[in-house]
């Protein structure tokens, strides 16, 4: 009995251990699951564009999403945006505002934190928050002591915002203690040089933050955030660039209203925004007012305005000043003649395509039917090749191809099969397109489609920067709400330029002028000469190259401006030389901060190189500070000095979300857990399921448990013949 008793415990032992190493397992089967569900639901997924309610009604209207939470003290509702824009447009230079407003729902105290987006290029230099009839004015201050100001005024009860970057293109807005059922308004306000090419003007205005894919390994610690993913060793602040993201059919949320002061100094032959409807009024020979036809607009596409002049003679060159702390400050834009055309030569064309789960729906539509049109204008003599990039990088070919009917009909069929899903690991695909095998010493272009959703640019552009040799990069941004900073930065690193497709049916138009670039002779080793040696400190330091169609413009700095300057640089081989007047020009408000961005912007590309960090951060704060900027920093802080909540009412911190931009499929994005970027319960996950599993391996690798297994195997033999013998008689009885 003993005995029986003995191998039943042992039984037990090894069922047990058997039990936990089969849910160890288990566990860890369900993360690779989770992890690779973006991989196995794109593949039999049906591509369909969502339709958005892009109509607000009065406050208590559903489609507002008000976002509950479930808290300690029950249900409670998020605070409830609104946003204004009003830009106003004078020549070369946009003021812009930027009114939110934070409404609470609730019956709690609540402190909002809302992530949202800028121009790549705004200079932020103003912030006031209005309570009731109060208003007070932000200050800038070092973004730590601006925090610590913010942070003693929220445990203290008192209205506070504070306005931080966190990067070029991406800014948070905290705002404390808003009390139930009240509203503060936080005003920003920020300068920009409206972009002038191929002799039409446009202005780009983001409106949602979209989901960042973060690589690397979770990091302990790091930058605190409200936002879905964690810190890791590559996106050291990935929780304060993704903020929560409202899943498909949620309804939509943070209305925005825009209308816009319209004064380009000339007759405009038309006025347009390619994704919204508007309404043009002439208020004046040259001004023009400007609303969305439609009313307050959903929060998930960027707000695009163009106008060309009429007969399409858009300016030469341009000049505007501003006199501030007794100093000369200039833009100048210079726009070159048209360059006579040059014989075509043969180029290696590289094609990289992103095929991420954010790039599921309209956005891979778009990207395939631009890379079929790339295709289609390359020449008997190019070499080519394609390489996708996910989770993983593949290519066509294991290095560029000559055209042929065969090449390229196979290379159409490859670009008809991708489809989109997984991560978004660009940095192999980056190394594989600048690192391809030449066989011919041919110029390489790389041409980059992608929505740049990613969270690790400066990484990416190191590798460029290290990796370019004489390749250019040419960056294409797809869908509703590219990443603006990284295709844009790319690009200057990659000595190429950048382009935007919104739509399907921008395709052709968008394609076409860029191949049109990039056949065109570019304008290089661009200087500026001026008389008398003056000192002038002028950005960007190193003029890019031009192509076709693209103007000079630079900032100048002087105690007095020259009279004229002299501009050289070099075009197919040949000398090119122009003198131009600065005389007269245009008396604006703001120049300086222009200036100071864009010296802002060109010494943070320097901080890549750790000898030069302290450096370029003591300069970057010194102007930032001298100019009111806020940059990485500095920051913006507003403070009521009378205290509002009561101490001894908690205050509940929500995290506003924003919603999925225009197009993009959610669950190709996230799935059942973000598959955009490894979330941190996953991250708890597998690592309990490793301690467990390493826990049993150790059990199993023990003597004693040796001992366990060898006396059940002995014993369960004993125990089997015996039973056989019993069965045996028992048959034959029967």
């Amino acid at each position: 009995m003993n005995a029986k008793y003995s191998f039943m415990r042992t039984a037990c032992r090894c069922a047990i251990a058997s039990i936990c190493v089969g849910f160890t397992t288990a566990l860890l089967l369900m993360g690779l699951v989770l992890i690779l569900s973006g991989h196995a639901a794109a593949a039999d997924t049906v591509e369909t564009v969502p339709e958005v309610n892009t109509h607000y009604d009065a406050p208590g209207d559903a489609t507002r999403g008000t976002l509950m939470f479930y808290g300690k003290d029950g249900l409670t509702g998020a605070p409830v945006l609104d946003m204004n824009v009003h830009m106003s447009v004078y020549g070369m230079t946009a003021r812009v505002t930027v009114r939110q407003e934070f409404k609470n729902p609730d019956t709690q105290w609540q402190e909002g934190i809302y992530v949202f987006p800028l121009p790549e290029n705004a200079a932020v230099d103003h912030m006031r928050m209005t309570v009731g009839s109060r208003v007070i004015e932000g200050r800038i201050k070092e973004r730590e002591q601006a925090r610590a100001i913010y942070t003693h005024a929220r445990q203290a009860g008192k209205k506070a915002s504070l306005v931080e970057q966190e990067r070029p293109n991406i800014f948070t807005t905290s705002v404390a203690n808003i009390g139930p059922g009240e509203t503060v308004t936080i005003e920003i306000q920020y300068q920009q040089i409206v972009k002038y090419e191929q002799g039409q003007f446009s202005l780009r205005f983001p409106l949602v933050v979209a989901p960042r894919y973060i690589p690397g390994k979770l990091q302990v610690g790091g930058f605190e955030g409200s936002g879905w993913a964690p810190n890791t060793d590559q996106v050291a602040d990935a929780a304060r660039i993704t903020p929560p993201v409202l899943p498909s059919g949620a309804g939509k949320v943070n209305p925005v209203a825009i209308d816009i002061d319209l004064d380009p100094g000339f007759r405009l032959d038309q006025v347009r925004s390619p994704y919204h409807a508007i309404t043009t009024q002439h208020a004046g020979a040259t001004h023009y007012r400007i609303k969305l036809a439609n009313g307050p607009l959903p929060a998930d596409r960027d707000f695009v305005l163009e106008w060309r002049p009429v007969g399409a003679k858009g300016p030469r060159a341009a000049l505007f000043r501003e006199k501030f702390k007794d100093m000369q400050y200039a833009l100048i834009m210079v726009l070159p003649p048209a360059r006579e055309s040059a014989k075509p030569i043969n180029r290696e064309l590289i094609f990289v395509i992103d095929t991420s789960g954010s790039m599921g729906g309209a956005s891979i539509r778009q990207a395939r039917a631009a890379l079929d049109l790339a295709l289609s204008s390359l020449r008997n003599g190019d070499r080519f090749n394609i390489i996708q990039f996910n989770s993983f990088t593949t290519q066509l070919y294991p290095y560029p191809q000559p055209v042929t009917p065969n090449t390229l009909q196979t290379a159409h069929y490859y670009v008809q099969s991708l489809r989109a899903s997984g991560g978004t690991e660009m940095a192999p695909a980056i190394l594989a397109a600048l690192q391809q095998p030449s066989v011919d010493a041919l110029l390489r272009q790389v041409v980059f489609l992608t929505d740049g959703s990613v969270g690790n640019e400066q990484r990416l552009f190191s590798i460029i920067r290290s990796n370019l040799g004489n390749s250019r990069l040419f960056t294409v941004g797809i869908g509703s709400a590219p990443n603006s900073h990284f295709m844009a930065r790319a690009a200057d690193f990659g000595r190429g330029t950048h382009t935007y497709i919104g739509r399907i049916d921008e395709v052709q138009e968008k394609m076409t002028a860029l191949f049109r670039k990039i056949e065109s002779p570019v304008l290089t080793d661009l200087t500026l000469e001026w008389p008398g040696n003056p000192t002038l400190e002028i950005w960007p330091r190193k003029i890019p190259d031009l192509y076709q169609g693209e103007p000079l413009v630079v900032t100048v700095r002087a105690a007095t401006l020259p009279g004229h300057l002299t501009v050289n640089g070099s075009i197919a081989g040949k000398k090119w030389r122009s003198d131009i007047s600065l005389k007269g020009g245009g008396n604006k408000e703001g120049i300086n901060v222009l200036w100071a961005r864009r010296k802002i912007a060109a010494l943070m590309n320097q901080n890549s190189d750790p000898r030069e960090r302290d450096s370029v951060r003591a300069q970057v704060l010194q102007t930032a500070l001298e100019h009111h900027l806020v940059s990485k920093y500095t920051s913006l802080v507003a403070v009521d000095i009378t205290p509002a909540r009561p101490l001894e009412q908690a205050l509940q911190q929500r995290a506003l979300p924003v919603n999925l931009p225009a197009g993009w499929e959610y669950h190709k994005v996230f799935g059942a857990m973000p598959a955009t970027a490894t979330p941190a319960q996953l991250y708890l996950l597998l690592g309990l399921g490793l301690l467990l599993l390493a826990f049993m391996l150790r059990m199993l690798g023990t003597p004693a448990f040796a001992g366990i297994l060898q006396t059940a195997r002995v014993r369960s033999n004993g125990f089997e013949r015996k039973f056989q013998g019993h069965c045996s008689d028992t048959c034959n009885r029967k």
